[in-house]
């Protein structure tokens, strides 16, 4: 006999404000963790200042392309530094932003060398990954750092990212980021970039204090030319999704280390409108969910404010469910205060409870996924997390 309909729900309360108090007391301690943070490891001492080059895959000339590139080309960093910028297509816009930069340098006579690579030969699904096997070709270096199109970084980036890798064990550093909205008035934008600070920073943060994540993410690969070599070169990655996390899983598969140092950089959070950011979020989680889906599901936790509204709903918004929903959004808000004021440096925020549910609604969302859009093509992503080309139609 089925069960009356008012135990089903009153069940269904109790069970979701279970999960929300659970994510309550997670999210505490994510906030405990983002506070302690920056405060985690040595100030960067550099021994020797060795060569780098510095790879840029580019695609378009992003909003604020040239002052990025800009900053690599004036590191406070006593080695030499060649930066290597990459396009496939002849008549991409990013070539003019990469020339007058040459000429800019050339004209300040600076020590740093900026090369760029036209190249449209493709080794694999992964766009960004032939282009990156394309600049290989110019590199001059014995330490390479890989970093996105869309990641900003500061004077002192290069000393604290070939600091840690120049520590024992270390074989990849890559980097933790924050959102940095393209317009600072845009909502989408705003919501895009508390994605990334209010969202993938906490999780990230207590994985690493818990010692569960093993990261290694887009924003920074740095790794010698030796260890590549040892991991199969960039041509292993060439048809992987998550060609970065699978770098770090190939590294520590040599049994060494890739490290986090702790200091975030920039990462553009471009998306103007719902559907751009939806889009862009949809794949993220889905790569997420094909790297560690046991991990990905037990994340619902995450998302305590959303299931507190649900529990409270399904409660018939009983006392003790309006309790759990209120310690939820204190609990959030201490997490984005904290967030805000200790590792994004920006300015307070109001509480994101819109981002809370949005976010809620990706994660549920994420389940149904089977293909991603990326870069205007469609794919199909396969168990082992390579990609299979379904057409040029489709997404950004």
């Amino acid at each position: 006999m089925p069960l009356p309909l008012p135990i089903l729900t009153d069940a269904l309360g109790w069970g979701l404000g279970t999960l929300s108090g659970v994510g309550t007391v997670y999210t505490l301690a994510a906030a405990d963790s983002a506070r302690r943070f920056l405060a985690s490891g040595p100030a960067p001492v550099l021994a020797a200042a060795p060569a780098v080059t510095v790879l840029k895959p580019l695609h378009g000339a992003e909003p604020g392309l040239a002052e990025r590139l800009r900053a690599l080309t004036t590191q406070d960093y006593p080695g030499l530094v060649q930066v290597v910028c990459g396009v496939q297509a002849a008549d991409d816009p990013a070539i003019a932003v990469v020339r007058g930069l040459i000429d800019e340098l050339a004209a300040a006579g600076s020590p740093v060398r900026l090369d760029l690579v036209v190249d449209p030969t493709r080794h694999g699904a992964n766009a960004k990954i032939s282009n990156v096997i394309n600049l290989m070709t110019v590199v001059r270096h014995e330490v390479l750092v890989l970093a996105d199109s869309d990641i900003a970084v500061a004077p002192d980036y290069l000393t604290r990212v070939v600091d840690a890798l120049s520590r024992p064990g270390v074989g990849l550093v890559t980097c933790l980021y924050r959102g940095d909205p393209v317009d600072a008035g845009s909502f989408w934008q705003d919501q895009a970039a508390r994605a990334v600070d209010h969202h993938f920073l906490p999780n990230v943060l207590v994985g690493l204090r818990l010692g569960l994540a093993k990261p290694c993410f887009g924003s920074t690969i740095a790794v010698t030319a030796d260890t590549l070599d040892r991991i199969g070169g960039f041509p292993a990655f060439r048809d992987i999704l998550a060609d970065d996390h699978a770098m770090g899983a190939a590294v520590r598969a040599l049994g060494l280390t890739v490290a986090v140092p702790p200091f975030v950089v920039g990462h553009l959070a471009p998306e103007s409108t719902l559907a751009a950011l939806l889009d862009h979020e949809l794949r993220w989680a889905r790569t997420i969910r094909g790297l560690d889906p046991g991990g990905y599901a037990g994340s619902v936790v995450t998302h305590p404010v959303p299931l507190a509204m649900l529990g409270a709903i399904f409660a018939g918004w009983h006392a003790w469910s309006l309790l759990l929903l209120g310690l939820a959004i204190l609990a959030r808000v201490v997490l984005q205060v904290t967030i805000d004021a200790r590792i994004t440096r920006s300015r307070p925020r109001w509480p994101g409870l819109i981002r809370d549910v949005l976010s809620f609604v990706v994660f549920v969302a994420s389940f149904g996924i089977r293909r991603v859009s990326w870069r205007g093509q469609r794919f199909s992503v396969k168990s082992d997390g390579t990609m299979v080309p379904l057409g040029e139609n489709g997404g950004s």
